[in-house]
């Protein structure tokens, strides 16, 4: 059974629904087994000026499938009127012209974070630190040395890989940078990256933004996974089984 991961849509509508006809397609099917369940790590809106279109595609998407959603800092930010950069005036438009419709209650009991099968799946990061915004969990940014920013709190692999430990899990996975990252810590030699080599799906997934490409990694030590962002020319998401975990791309 397949889990499918995306993060950050940010309101672009047409790359969800090009991520959507992806797993719609038998040929992934074929390849990944059948979907048990979807997981969205959050950010579905600002930026992108589709919000209403995106919201409704993820009900429609609950309707069809187990859907975990989570909470992202922009949906968060949105709810509470927090402001944030990025969004252009077409954006902020559509966004005013949502606020409080009945489509927006998907988010009152959204969680930050959920675990399956030694996996813990958040927004950004896993670290408890508070309740300063820049702080919380989905606001929280991978980087090489820890510390706060206007951006939000910068944790380190290490102490990842530690919090995992301590709550007796293997593997993190996250998305909020936009970027697909993977590291893993072997025994002996520490925290190493991961190469991400793409290729092309055979036979091909194809969607109206391209076919799908996937980068292949073996779950056989505690692993950071991050998910790139589901939104732009080129979506991307992510799938596994808990053995395997496939980085997908949409080009």
């Amino acid at each position: 059974m397949a889990v499918v991961i995306f993060s950050d849509v940010h309101a672009d509508a047409g790359a969800l629904a090009a991520m959507l006809a992806c797993i719609g397609d038998p040929h992934f099917g074929e390849r990944f087994g059948a979907i048990d369940t979807i997981v969205n790590l959050g950010d579905l809106l600002h930026r992108g000026d589709h919000p209403q279109e995106t919201l409704e595609e993820i009900q429609d998407l609950s309707r069809k499938y187990r859907l975990i959603s989570l909470m992202g800092n922009h949906d968060h930010a949105f709810l509470t009127g927090l402001p944030v950069s990025g969004s252009d005036a077409a954006s902020a438009y559509r966004h005013e012209q949502i606020r409080g419709s009945p489509m927006l209650s998907m988010f009152d009991t959204m969680p930050v974070e959920w675990v399956g099968d030694g996996m813990l799946f958040v927004h950004g990061g896993p670290l408890e630190l508070g309740p300063s915004t820049l702080r919380l969990k989905f606001w929280q940014r991978l980087g090489r040395e820890a510390g706060d920013s206007y951006a939000g709190y910068y944790y380190t692999p290490a102490m990842a890989f530690s919090l995992l430990k301590e709550r007796n899990l293997r593997y993190l996975c996250c998305g909020h940078q936009h970027t697909s990252l993977c590291c893993m810590n072997h025994p002996g030699t520490g925290v190493q990256p991961c190469k991400l080599d793409y290729s092309p799906i055979a036979p091909a997934v194809t969607s109206d933004r391209g076919a799908l490409y996937e980068a292949r990694i073996a779950l056989d030590s505690p692993t950071i996974l991050r998910v790139g962002a589901c939104h732009g020319t080129n979506p991307e998401f992510a799938c596994t089984d808990f053995k395997t975990f496939s980085f997908l791309r949409i080009a």
